[in-house]
């Protein structure tokens, strides 16, 4: 009979945000597969556990799945944890758990802390309907096409970044999201923990000099269109931004909100349609 594999949430920060089951099946695993061995070790010290440990991480997933899969088939049961967090969630182990399933080996999943959802509580955006997107793309223009796409999401999602993309994130961020409302928590659980609130344009000066793991949450999209609102053409809409920054000498961001609630369109809608102008020379 084969053994079992555990998921195992662990602390994201605050090394007592883990459960009374999470540790116990730590206790009683036959070993332990990590992704960092030295940072599990510092949380297994914390609670006197000794049970075994490999390692387990991006670098060597190839050839330490089927040894996983080996020691389960042969009846030994296998906790897999990550940094922080639950395994598979922008972090190893989604390979094993398909493995194991496809091999008919039980899966038990161990609960536990998750930062997009600590970052959703504390956001106070509505949190059903919710996505997870994982860490934005390193290189700039990928960093921006992601953007593009994710944004289309209407309803509330989340992404990770690291300290050194975070401020380059959020101000190719403000043009695409313009007024929806963001979340963005640092060190969540930790001593420093930080959650603020705002625009993605408003928040770039917060984070001059970042630390940390950030995860952003993303509010909803906000319906512009009412009964009473007339639909503007691409012309009608460039026309007005022009007036708008021009002659009445309203900002950019002023403009883009106040045509989007006046043509019905979503802001990212009409900056679009405002740079496809540009590109046109209208």
């Amino acid at each position: 009979m084969s053994g079992t594999l555990y998921v195992v949430a662990t602390p994201i920060g605050n090394l007592e945000d883990i459960t009374l089951r999470a540790l116990r099946v730590l206790r009683e695993v036959d070993v332990i597969a990590a992704e960092d061995t030295r940072r599990t070790a510092r949380l297994l010290g914390h609670h006197e556990i000794e049970t075994r440990m490999v390692s387990f991480h991006e670098h060597n997933t190839r050839s330490r799945v089927p040894q996983l899969i080996s020691r389960l088939e042969a009846g030994q049961n296998v906790a897999i944890v990550s940094d922080a967090g639950t395994p598979g969630v922008s972090d190893p182990g989604l390979e094993l758990v398909q493995q194991a399933v496809e091999r008919g080996i039980r899966v038990d999943p161990i609960p536990g802390a998750s930062a997009p959802l600590a970052a959703l509580i504390a956001s106070g955006f509505k949190m059903v309907p919710f996505t997870v997107f994982g860490f934005a793309p390193n290189k700039a223009n990928d960093r921006k096409r992601w953007l593009e796409e994710v944004c289309k999401t209407p309803h509330t999602f989340s992404f990770f970044e690291t300290p050194h993309r975070i401020q380059a994130t959020l101000r190719q961020a403000g043009p695409i999201l313009v007024d929806r409302p963001i979340t963005v928590a640092r060190e969540l659980t930790k001593l420093h923990q930080e959650v603020v609130r705002g625009t993605a344009s408003e928040l770039v000066e917060r984070f001059s000099d970042p630390r940390g793991e950030f995860t952003i949450i993303v509010g909803p999209a906000v319906n512009q269109l009412t009964s009473n609102e007339i639909s503007l053409t691409d012309e009608d809409v460039v026309r007005e931004f022009g007036r708008i920054t021009e002659i009445d000498g309203g900002s950019r961001r002023q403009a883009v909100v106040e045509l989007a609630k006046r043509s019905g369109r979503r802001p990212r809608d009409v900056y679009s349609a405002i740079e496809r102008a540009k590109k046109l020379g209208i």
